[in-house]
């Protein structure tokens, strides 16, 4: 394995010191380190944070590789500072099976530009019918311990209780999409002033804020652990205030675009800006931030939605939902969290490492930058500034709603388990396959 000297890095933007990283471990932590054979990385003025772990990324293989690959979106990953994320489970054939949540994980030891962690259907055909093979998914080589019906709500309350249930006997959760159906039936946007100015139908924050409620009291109910996808609503915010207070063991997280945009930006109609759930109102978007910024949603997760032009660039209503994340997420965090005083670099680490790292139970990724842990490293520049060009992204997707917008933060470099997958803000290698895995 390589061996890296990290000169005056700021770990959670510290004091600067060195980091040694060598046989996919950090070896030494201090100042005026050397280490003779090293690759040296001069890291004056840039932040040290651990390895970005993604709790909700669409890779889109098996069945729409023209949309995206394994290959693809976790580069794009790695050049944004992730060495994890979790594989969701709307592919085609869906993975509810242990074989396809092995060739989903085999894909991803064999691209090796970050860990990849499927994430398991809950039901079948994510048809909401009937509970998939939970227990399977979760004995298989992949090791599942999140499971999501992503795109389409769990929303018969009784499957809901059996899966939260089931997941219990393997330390598995629930990561709901939370969707009342008939309440969203042919919605397009945010329900609200604007939705009735631009004549299309709304889709309201209740539709949202019920499945939050139902399901916070199943959680309790059943001692179960309940994760709540891509909250984006103040009342949802509340609700979940309020099942904490009662010692519910519910997590939730929030995407980097609705830390950042509203619904305004569907006023020119443009079909890049039309996601699930939908941008919501300047409030709402205050809200959520709080809600990071004290705990109450525990961590930022990107939603990366690629889509091809033909699904994406056409009127409005053929439109499909949702937007690119994995390249930006760290600048839009660092725009939305850190530059207006909400965050520190220590609690990015908490919302965008160490928390998703311990709710989709992934071992040796979100630890802390101390000697003996595992190399899992981001580099990053504060300090600079970026124009986002989509046409430039390792992504397949082009759908970016920051194209054109210039966003802080950099990454300048990405290491894997001591490897370096990103250098000077550019790929540099993926992991070899075949490397020990020193985090299991």
């Amino acid at each position: 394995m390589s061996t890296y000297l990290l000169k005056s890095v700021r770990p959670l933007g510290g004091d600067p010191t060195d980091l040694l990283l060598r046989d996919g471990r950090i070896a030494e932590v201090g100042t005026g380190l050397d280490a003779a054979g090293a690759s040296v990385v001069d890291g004056d003025g840039l932040v040290a944070l651990p390895g970005l772990v993604d709790l909700h990324t669409h890779l889109r293989e098996p069945g729409r590789e023209d949309a995206e690959t394994v290959e693809t979106g976790t580069l794009a990953a790695a050049l944004g500072g992730f060495t994890a994320v979790h594989a969701m489970a709307n592919t085609d054939p869906v993975a509810d099976t242990a074989g396809v949540v092995e060739q989903v994980w085999r894909l991803g030891r064999r691209a090796g530009w970050v860990d990849v962690r499927p994430v398991g259907a809950v039901t079948v055909g994510l048809a909401g019918e009937r509970l998939a093979e939970l227990g399977a998914m979760a004995d298989s080589a992949a090791g599942v311990r999140v499971f999501s019906d992503d795109g389409h709500c769990v929303w018969d309350a009784v499957l809901m209780r059996r899966a939260l249930e089931y997941v219990k006997a393997f330390d598995g959760v629930v990561a709901q999409h939370a969707q009342e159906p008939r309440l969203t039936a042919g919605a397009q946007m945010h329900e609200g002033e604007l939705s009735g100015v631009l004549g299309l139908q709304g889709w309201p924050a209740v539709a949202e804020e019920a499945i939050v409620a139902r399901d916070v009291l199943l959680a309790g109910h059943v001692g179960s652990r309940l994760h709540v996808c891509h909250v984006s609503t103040a009342g949802s915010v509340e609700i979940l205030r309020w099942a904490r207070s009662r010692g519910v063991d519910v997590t939730a997280e929030v995407t980097p675009h609705h830390l950042l945009l509203t619904d305004e930006r569907v006023r020119g109609y443009d079909p890049v800006f039309k996601v699930n759930p939908p941008l919501r109102t300047a409030d709402d978007v205050a809200a959520v931030r709080e809600a990071l910024a004290d705990g109450t949603i525990d961590v930022v997760a990107t939603d990366h939605a690629p889509h091809t032009v033909e699904d994406k660039d056409c009127e409005w209503a053929a439109a499909a939902m949702g937007m690119t994340g994995l390249e930006t997420a760290l600048s839009v965090v660092q725009e939305a969290m850190v530059d207006t005083g909400l965050l520190d670099w220590a609690g990015v680490a908490r919302v965008l490492s160490s928390a998703p790292a311990r709710i989709g139970r992934v071992a040796g990724q979100g630890r802390p930058l101390q000697v003996g842990e595992p190399a899992n490293v981001v580099l990053v520049d504060p300090a600079a500034r970026r124009r986002i060009d989509p046409a430039t992204m390792a992504t397949q997707g082009r759908n970016s709603p920051y194209a054109g917008t210039e966003l802080p933060g950099r990454v300048v470099a990405t290491f894997h388990r001591g490897h370096a997958t990103v250098l000077d803000g550019a790929p540099a290698s993926p992991r070899p396959a075949g490397d020990e895995e020193v985090d299991r």
